[in-house]
């Protein structure tokens, strides 16, 4: 049986993952990475990079249809057709670009990649199996980045016609009748793709609204979307299983049954760690729940071994994992780092998208703050009209006494691409008078967080 020996063993090649492994190459550390399927985990493989691709698909065919039908640009098309075996192939030479990328960023960093399954023997030793053989690993420091999988629900178990999200980006057709288990991101994002690429889809969500998760100001032009997309949304209802045919959802709703014809039902309520199968049991863990319990500096209850990603928590998203790993790999050659963001960036890419940064208004008066709020629409901003893409506002919340910026939200066309500015904001301390104070280029959708700073200052110039 073969033996490595390495400095910092890294187990899951997914973001947090992969990153940790090549910073700690460009630090000059000894590094080895075990991952059992693709490199680049759930975000590149079966999350945020092929969701985003058919996402892109499904606008640009929705255009064309609209464009189909009238010509308010004075530019008018033929009825469009859609090439699906064409999109996916698309969709999947992106992914496998990327993976080639992040291949050649761990050689050119010299950090060794071992395919295989990882099991963890103790704290320092882990096995991996292949179909090559076995190897086993001894290690100074682990780094623990197993990542999540998708949530399933007793009643609707994977199979079938039943899936999750990661078949929902590799079907081999456009379903025509799509229900929607979870009117949360994941879900809301892959329905509003599906019905512009022609699904009837139906949304099913118990809580009383869509993207419960989210300021209920900043999910009601998503709801106006989704019906224009002739969505059907059942809030307040309940999935209870198959019907005996196996062709409808039955959904519990006000006390009665009702039963969605499907031929796909997709369930997105959430994700949990992925923690099985890796040996975990066998290492002397703090969780925190189904979660790896891990301090500010993600070291776990065993010296040397860290955790990262979704693994330890909320919020599970790509670039916490990101900025974990960075960090980890820092400490591990001898910097003093801790994790202490002020924020994390929150992105729904739903039509209009909607990104979050920071606390909500309710929020901060809940955390005993007096606030401001500056609220900027879009329908006032020149960008916004030159696009038609005027539903939405960005909104800007700060302490009503030294005037700092707790938060920032913005729903709108594009507005992913304010996330950076946003954050930055928030981690530089910026009050409302510095952003007021920026000069923000014209035509840009960003002097609308320009505008609703003034606003919050009672100086609004174009409102």
């Amino acid at each position: 049986m073969a033996e490595i020996g390495t400095k910092v063993l890294v187990i899951g090649g997914g973001p947090g993952g992969y990153v940790t492994a090549i910073r700690a190459g460009q630090l000059g550390l000894d590094v080895v990475l075990v991952e059992q399927t693709a490199m680049g985990g759930t975000c590149l493989n079966v999350g945020c990079i092929p969701s985003k691709a058919l996402i892109h698909a499904a606008d640009v065919y929705d255009q064309a249809v609209r464009q189909a039908g009238s010509a308010p640009f004075g530019v008018r098309v033929g009825q469009p057709t859609l090439d699906f075996a064409r999109t996916l192939e698309w969709k999947d030479g992106i992914v496998g670009r990327l993976k080639s990328g992040v291949r050649s960023l761990l050689k050119k960093n010299k950090a060794k990649i071992v395919p295989g399954r990882a099991v963890m023997l103790d704290g320092k030793t882990c096995r991996v199996e292949s179909d090559t053989g076995t190897q086993m690993i001894k290690a100074e420091h682990v780094v623990l980045a197993t990542g999540s999988v998708p949530a399933s629900l007793r009643a609707l178990p994977f199979g079938g016609r039943v899936i999750s999200s990661t078949e929902a980006l590799s079907l081999p057709e456009v379903p025509q009748r799509l229900a929607v288990v979870g009117a949360g991101y994941i879900g809301l994002e892959l329905g509003t793709a599906f019905a512009k690429l022609g699904a009837k889809v139906t949304v099913v969500e118990a809580e009383d609204r869509i993207l419960p998760a989210y300021d209920a100001e900043l999910a009601l032009p998503v709801g106006r979307r989704l019906a224009s997309l002739g969505v059907e949304m059942m809030t307040g209802a309940s999935a209870r299983g198959l019907s005996p045919e196996g062709d409808a959802l039955v959904v519990d709703r006000g006390g009665s049954q009702v039963r969605v014809p499907a031929d796909r039902i997709l369930v997105a309520v959430g994700r949990r760690p992925r923690t099985d199968g890796f040996g975990l049991d066998q290492l002397d863990l703090t969780m925190d729940g189904a979660f790896v319990r891990i301090d500010e500096r993600c070291a776990t209850s065993m010296r040397n071994v860290w955790a990262i990603g979704d693994l330890t928590g909320e919020p599970m998203l790509a670039h916490r994992a990101m900025a974990q790993g960075e960090m980890v790999a820092e400490i591990i050659a001898g910097h003093r780092r801790v994790f202490d963001k002020v924020a994390i960036p929150a992105v729904c890419f739903t039509d209009p998208e909607v990104v979050t940064v920071g606390v909500s208004p309710d929020a901060a008066r809940k955390a005993g703050h007096d606030v401001r709020v500056g609220v900027f629409p879009f329908q006032a901003n020149g960008r916004a009209m030159t696009m038609a893409a005027e539903e939405g506002f960005v909104r800007v919340t700060a302490r009503a006494d030294n005037h700092l910026v707790l938060g920032i939200d913005a729903v709108g066309a594009g507005a992913s691409e304010l996330a950076a500015g946003f954050a930055l904001a928030l981690e530089m301390g910026a009050r409302l008078e510095d952003i007021a104070g920026t000069v923000h280029a014209h035509p840009t959708f960003g002097e609308a967080v320009h505008e609703a700073s003034l606003k919050a200052l009672g100086e609004a110039l174009h409102i």
